[in-house]
């Protein structure tokens, strides 16, 4: 077995192998850029190499720079985890060269698989249902057009050496392809160094499942069962299950064999993944195959207890698979929320900065229940703008599908992050949300159930009384505190009163509480009683409460006349005032946010790519105006009604802050 393996990445997936190589008694080497000295990756491991500037095209993926790396604190293998250099041919050839070994599937394999019309072909040749499309390279929007019109709109225009949605862009009409073609270009270039793009069928309504596979140097190859991928945001997972509500047992088996058969054919070892689209027959077709560990391997492991990074290590050590076909079994359920330092309110887009709160739930094992939470940052850490938006994969398993949601919720609920935005309400919501807790999703779920964008989530009338409730007693604490600190003071004490009118999502409670030495019973007017228990005290940022003997988890921010409440995806202003408050209250004006409507703010730290228009000019609703590159992925903002360019304060090249003014409008 190897001594020691460097790991060519960073974040959570190089923490992620670092866990693994010590279980297994293997010293690990970290490299890092300016930006990740500080980072969680490099505090962990036994060694850690700088190897560049900020931006990865000078650190993570220069190849040179890795590979020496690895030479000078003589690793005898390097792990690449997944995006960067993974599934790049040279860098495995660069490694063969020099006797390191790749902790990863052949270079002819990942030359197959990772050119994606490649990968068709050999795929209809090994007998894999495969989707419409042309294989062929496109060099020009007209020939872009001209194909799409061929093979029927919609389409999906994608980066031949892409993954992990960059480079993708689905077109609808002409004009779609016209600019998502160039747009997808771009992105494949700067994430991946190849700008080669190909058009296929977009198959609607459908599911995205993949198949796990695992292959070894002596011929064995096994598969893993499925991932249920369905919830995409701009074709990037969000949410990933394990098994598929979706799949029958007949199905499963007829993809794990056709993906055992693509990967036999490119003499594929190690740990690889066959993805399909799936139609609501459970005719399924092939996608692509990604010669590498998946973000979402978790839910893998954590329904077949096999570990993932350790096979990929034994089968790089040509060890032969101690597995077989028959050993692999599906136990239980696992979900993993993707945590993404984007603002969900602002159309998810790249928030970056310091992590000035960062608690995520105790990860916790046993017979019933799961917690596992894959992270590569720290309280105090920053979001940078150089790399992947993502945070942390939460994930829970239970032994039913029902149950491992009810574990996500409350984990979900009880994750504590501050200082970026970030998606953590949006996952909540998602997870309460009918159809996903039916298992009725396709990869539109998001398009159609959030069309507008997330705005938050409105509790219904049952979860808003056990939240009053809460806040209630929570007030009694506050101001018993209060009264005992002016008492002091005053030489005197107040007694706290009982009658409380608590208001929150346009809804106002009145209420009595009586209170005891193990919590609090609250009197509705409307007869109503619930009784609460729980141990917050003032500052406490995370209440755990026990409402009618149900778990209630909050996170509680402090506002003048109440909290702030954010539970299941909803944020919430609660007050609780006394019944004089209550009515002056309602006298008070509400205060007016300025009028922005004339003037196009950056919506995130950013990069200008491209400005569309120019001053004097007369722009339409849903006109191009700009293009602002962050987090390697490009966004296109456009005019929301008719307007006159008055002023363009920026060119192409200019970095923005959130926020900042971009052009101006008559």
């Amino acid at each position: 077995m190897f001594n020691k393996i460097l790991i060519a990445n960073r974040g959570e997936i190089a923490c992620r192998v670092i866990k693994t190589a010590r279980k297994m008694g293997i010293k690990t080497v970290a490299v890092f850029s300016d930006a990740d000295r500080q980072a969680l990756h490099v505090q962990m491991a036994d060694e850690a190499i700088h190897i560049g500037a900020s931006p990865a095209s000078q650190s993570y993926i220069d190849i040179k720079k890795v590979v020496n790396a690895a030479k000078s604190c003589g690793a005898e293998a390097i792990h690449p985890g997944y995006g960067f250099l993974s599934e790049n041919s040279k860098f495995a050839d660069a490694l063969s060269k020099e006797k390191i070994a790749f902790i990863g599937p052949p270079k002819g394999a990942i030359e197959s698989m990772g050119d994606k019309i490649t990968s068709k072909k050999i795929a209809q040749e090994a007998g894999v249902s495969t989707v419409p499309g042309y294989m062929g390279l496109i060099n020009s929007e007209e020939e872009a057009v001209k194909i799409s019109k061929e093979i029927g709109y919609p389409v999906m225009i994608k980066a031949s050496a892409g993954g992990g949605g960059k480079g993708m862009r689905i077109a609808w009409n002409d004009q779609d392809v016209k600019e998502g073609f160039q747009s997808s270009k771009n992105e494949a270039a700067s994430s991946f160094g190849d700008d080669r793009i190909f058009i296929e069928k977009f198959v609607t309504q459908p599911r995205h499942i993949e198949i796990q596979v695992l292959a070894d140097s002596h011929g064995n190859c096994i598969y893993l069962n499925e991932r249920e991928c369905s919830i995409q945001r701009r074709n990037q997972k969000v949410v990933e299950e394990a098994p598929s509500p979706f799949l029958d047992e007949e199905t499963r088996r007829k993809m794990g064999e056709q993906a055992c058969a693509l990967a036999r054919a490119v003499g594929y070892e190690s740990a690889g993944t066959v993805e399909f689209i799936v139609d609501n027959k459970k005719n399924f077709y092939f996608l692509e195959m990604n010669t590498r560990l998946q973000v979402e391997h978790p839910v893998t492991e954590l329904i077949t207890g096999i570990d993932l990074v350790e096979q990929m290590i034994r089968v790089a050590n040509k060890e032969k698979l101690k597995l077989s076909q028959s050993d692999v079994t599906i136990n239980g359920w696992a979900i993993e929320n993707r945590l993404y330092a984007e603002d969900p309110y602002r159309n998810f887009l790249p928030s970056i900065g310091r992590l000035t709160r960062y608690r995520p739930p105790e990860e916790f094992e046993s017979a019933d229940y799961v917690i596992r939470n894959d992270t590569g940052v720290f309280e105090g850490g920053e979001i940078s703008m150089y790399y992947d938006p993502m945070i942390a994969k939460l994930c829970t398993w239970a032994p039913t599908r029902e149950k491992a949601i009810g574990q996500m919720r409350e984990a979900l609920d009880s994750f504590e992050v501050e200082g970026i935005g970030h998606n953590l309400p949006f996952l909540s919501a998602v997870m309460d949300h009918a159809r996903f807790v039916k298992g009725d999703i396709t990869t539109a779920f998001i398009e159609e159930e959030y069309p507008d964008g997330f705005v938050g989530v409105d509790l219904e009338e049952e979860e808003l009384m056990r939240i009053a409730a809460s806040c209630a007693a929570m007030n009694r604490v506050a101001e018993i505190r209060r009264t005992k600190i002016s008492g002091r003071m005053d030489n005197h004490e107040r007694r706290v009163g009982d009658n409380w009118i608590v208001t929150l999502q346009n809804k106002k409670y009145e209420l009595k509480i009586v209170a005891d030495q193990l919590g609090s019973t609250v009197q509705f007017i409307n007869g109503d009683k619930i009784r609460v228990e729980g141990r917050w005290t003032p500052g406490d940022q995370l209440a755990k409460m026990l409402v009618d003997e149900t778990r209630l988890t909050m996170k509680v921010g402090k506002i003048t006349g109440g909290f702030r409440i954010r539970n299941r995806g909803a944020d919430l202003k609660v007050l609780v005032r006394s019944k004089i408050q209550s009515e002056l209250a309602d006298h008070m004006i509400e205060k007016i946010p300025p009028d922005t409507s004339k003037i196009l703010m950056c919506p995130m730290p950013g990069l200008i790519v491209k400005i569309d228009v120019q001053v004097g000019e007369e722009v339409q609703e849903g006109q191009a105006l700009c293009t602002v590159e962050a987090m390697k992925m490009e966004n296109i903002l456009r005019a929301d009604r008719k307007a006159k360019v008055k002023k363009v304060n920026v060119k192409a090249g200019d970095s923005l802050a959130v926020d900042e003014t971009i052009m101006e409008f008559e």
